[in-house]
């Protein structure tokens, strides 16, 4: 098989095979398969035989006789293992037998909603005799003249959170039929509902459930999930009732493959490795000219562009074997990200289940269980940040009993470096929890408020499983809702629902349209990003197409921009500032084994500043800068709340002496400016990795052995050693930020934001993506000690800043246990994170600074 041919190749390529860190190989497993169900209607046991399926999957039978005994079904089983027939069976089969049936189906996407009317579309649901089962989908694309006929008529109904929050729930008078005879609803992709998001959603669905109720229906949840570390505690605190947890997969599975690619090392000296991104372009062309059909998954929209510009474009780079394939072996090659029309990603879809669509270059928007057919390979350049996603962005490759491939190419980052060092951390590790809290304070209120605005609550009515009168109370005192006859009345003017995003992505979206006379519409991106996406100048990359942008007009929330065939890419130079509007509360600290402050704790309000000030012109594959230009944009602004830990002077102070603070800047001596000049001329005024010539910027001077390693037992620094020409090099800017990196040495402060950073989330019972970080290693006009920041990463605010203020002394506590207790030698992803691949982890500096901070 081809599979195999490119596995054995890959195996001999002396480019290749010594590069591979880990080669993991499952062997196949058959499927559990059993037979119909006795009580399955016979047209639906018709319709599954018209597309050759004679028996069931042993989970998805499972949840055929939980469903059917009204159980709420919780299913989380493998990527392709027939979730979604495993819930339209039941719900199919109720609503044959009960002509009034209807059911909701919630989807995080509107994307994956399409993807699931085409699936029910296949059974052809509306030619049962018994009874017509239109389906319908009803979100914010919905045309009006079609919303009045689908509220009358479809029997199940397609939707995500938002349009049921804002949309649905709030005219249920206009519903009235479909709330009263609601049978089930079904929750897909349930675990992209976890923090700030998912504590919304489970406050939508307590508002679901209430409106139900009034109604008189009692609806049946059926749930999926992806691979996540709690699917049980998940789901039921999402619907707060019981649930039944499906996890034995019943699927069949081929041959699997997963490979750890470490590219080649390029500079022994420096430790700089090839491109993960070129390496993944050469690798990606031999799969595809092999003939196999795989999905290249990409950390950002950028880089699906850039991926894709160079498979389409082989003029671009020297193609490694593909010149002796003729001329159309590259057809077939597309991408996938967010920006690209409806149309475009419907298109790209069909043309993979078709398989026209050979190589499809995406970013993590294909993670989501949307039917993109049997990939053979899964290309995923770089860690994608989790254990969770990186299984599920390899599950994607493989269907039925055919072999499968997935390879992880590790980028230079310490994380990827780390895992190629210790791959039993990919592969043996349980996946991360999906963590929400539905009863935090202010999220609560606001759901609350929106209920109220739906339906009046009674004196000692519970909302889910709370009692609610005190908040009921407060809203009253608060002149939001009146209290009449042991009844609370929404008595403001406003639409609470209006004003309560469930997400923090910026709802603007600007169009990037051709600025030629017709105007076309190339894609479209939100608001946060066309700042540095389309700004004047960029190279804005659409499907491979370089397009340069002209204009951006704020006001009018457009893009002008024209084809370009340029020898060059754009980067964005942003900056970001932190400033203190104002103090909450704030406390200097000691512990007892210290006469003096240690340091100090404080949350306030902050605003988070970041601005796009230029951009760099890069040339396609050697990334050589070709220039900067500045750009006068207006900074993007966060006004929220933080939480910031500083570092007292005289700990500073403490830690210096004994070679602990790394956080000062490099003091290499009053002959560094001679020794720097000496050192560029003896390399040629040359970059001594990528041999490109000094410009009108003077290259920089790097030590291969970091400046900061040369101690002698006191901790001191050795500068002569140091300094020894032999240790220093000459590397142009791009190279010198590749060796940085390489090199790196976390400080006891970083490893303090790290570990602090990993631990908020779980102490909040919210999403890693909730919160930021920013660190202040030197004294600044926001904080006049070296200081770690945590920010809520909502607008205004949502209340975690002021928690973690108050969990403070257990938060650190907790920390240093985690970090002490960690087997690995010094630092790795689970506590302080990771070093460069020759540089230091600081797990000793950050265990040494948190001694310092917490009392014995």
């Amino acid at each position: 098989m081809s599979l195999d041919r490119l596995l054995d190749r890959w195996r001999a390529d002396p480019e290749t095979g010594p590069h591979v860190a880990a080669w993991v190989s499952l062997p196949p497993r058959p499927a559990d398969l059993r037979p119909f169900p006795s009580d399955l209607p016979p047209a639906l046991a018709e319709a599954l035989r018209a597309r050759g399926v004679e028996r069931l999957y042993s989970h998805q039978v499972e949840a055929w006789e939980a469903a059917r005994a009204g159980e709420n079904v919780a299913l989380a089983t493998g990527t392709a293992s027939g979730k979604t027939l495993a819930y339209n069976l039941p719900v199919l089969s109720a609503l044959l037998e009960d002509e009034s049936g209807r059911a909701l189906y919630l989807f995080p996407t509107k994307a994956l909603a399409q993807d699931q009317l085409s699936t029910l579309a296949r059974f052809h649901v509306q030619t049962f005799e018994r009874a017509n089962v239109p389906a319908s989908i009803y979100d914010g694309d919905t045309p009006q003249r079609d919303r009045k006929s689908i509220r009358e008529r479809a029997r199940i109904v397609l939707t995500n959170p938002d349009m049921l929050h804002t949309g649905i729930l709030p005219h249920h008078t206009n519903w009235e039929e479909f709330f009263r005879h609601l049978r089930f609803v079904v929750i897909d992709e349930m675990h992209t509902y976890r923090g700030v998001f998912g504590s919304h959603v489970a406050n939508v669905l307590r508002r679901l459930k209430r409106v139900a109720g009034f109604y008189g229906a009692a609806p049946q949840f059926l749930l999926t999930s992806a691979t996540i570390g709690n699917p049980r505690q998940l789901a039921e605190r999402l619907i707060e009732a019981p649930v039944r947890l499906i996890d034995r997969d019943g699927s069949g599975r081929g041959p699997r493959h997963f490979l750890l690619y470490n590219p080649p090392v390029v500079d022994e000296a420096l430790g700089l490795r090839k491109s993960a991104l070129m390496e993944s372009v050469r690798l990606s062309e031999q799969i595809h000219a092999e003939g196999l059909q795989q999905v290249v998954f990409a950390r950002s929209r950028r880089s699906v562009e850039m991926i894709l510009k160079y498979l389409q474009t082989p003029t671009l780079h020297p193609p490694p074997f593909s010149q002796k394939m003729g001329e159309g072996w590259r057809g077939g090659i597309r991408g996938y990200r967010s920006g690209y029309l409806p149309s475009q990603r419907r298109e790209i879809e069909k043309g993979l289940r078709d398989g026209s669509v050979r190589t499809v270059v995406a970013t993590n928007s294909l993670e989501l269980g949307i039917d993109i057919g049997g990939l053979e390979v899964a290309l995923l350049v770089g860690y994608p940040g989790t254990v969770a996603s990186a299984r599920q962005q390899a599950g994607r490759a493989g269907r039925g009993s055919a072999p499968a491939a997935a390879v992880l190419v590790a980028s230079a980052s310490p994380i990827d470096q780390y895992l190629v060092r210790h791959p039993d951390y990919l592969f043996d590790r349980s996946p991360e929890q999906a963590l929400i809290n539905p009863d935090h304070l202010l999220i609560l209120l606001a759901h609350l408020r929106c209920a109220m605005f739906e339906l009046p609550f009674a004196r000692g009515e519970k909302f889910g499983a709370l009692d609610v009168d005190e908040f009921l109370e407060f809203l009253v005192a608060n002149r939001e809702a009146h209290r009449s006859q042991e009844k609370y009345y929404w008595m403001a003017d406003s639409y609470p629902a209006a004003d309560i995003s469930l997400r923090s992505a910026s709802p603007e979206t600007f169009v990037l349209q051709t600025a030629d006379g017709g105007g076309r519409t190339v894609g479209i991106v939100d608001g946060e990003s066309a700042l540095w996406m389309a700004h004047p100048g960029a190279v804005y990359l659409h499907e491979a197409q370089a397009y340069l942008v002209e204009s951006l007009d704020l006001e009018q929330k457009s893009a002008r921009l024209r084809p370009f065939d340029g020898d060059y890419f754009t980067e964005p130079l942003k900056q970001t500032t932190i400033q203190v509007l104002s103090v909450g509360q704030v406390e200097t600290l000691a512990t007892r084994n210290s006469p003096l402050a240690t340091h100090s704790k404080g949350w306030g309000e902050l605003q988070v500043t970041t601005q796009v000030v230029g951009f760099r012109k890069l040339r396609w594959y050697s990334r050589e800068t070709l220039g900067e230009e500045p750009l006068d944009l207006p900074p993007t602004d966060l006004q929220t709340t933080g939480y910031w830990l500083s570092i007292s002077d005289a700990t500073v102070e403490r830690l210096s002496r004994e070679g602990l603070w790394t956080n000062a800047p490099n003091d290499y001596g009053p002959g560094w400016p001679r020794l720097r000049d000496a050192v560029r001329a003896r390399d040629g005024y040359r970059c001594q990795v990528c041999g490109k010539p000094e410009g009108a910027r003077q290259h920089d001077v790097h030590h291969k052995i970091p400046f900061r390693m040369f101690r002698d037992e006191a901790g001191r620094i050795l500068r002569e050693k140091a300094n020894d020409p032999a240790n220093l090099v000459t590397l142009c800017p791009e190279c010198h930020r590749q060796a940085e990196t390489n090199v790196r040495v976390r400080s006891g402060l970083a490893g303090l934001a790290y570990v602090l950073g990993n631990l908020a989330p779980l102490f909040l019972m919210c999403d890693p993506g909730d919160l930021g970080t920013h660190i202040e290693p030197v004294k600044s006009a926001a904080f006049p000690q070296p200081t770690v920041v945590l920010y809520d990463l909502v607008p205004a605010g949502i209340g975690f800043s002021q928690s973690l203020y108050e969990m403070h002394d257990d938060l650190l506590a907790r920390a240093l246990e985690l970090v002490s207790a960690c087997a690995c030698e010094d630092g790795c992803p689970s506590c302080v994170g990771p070093g460069g691949e020759n540089g230091l982890g600081g797990k000793h500096e950050t265990i040494a600074l948190l001694k310092s901070l917490v009392s014995p």
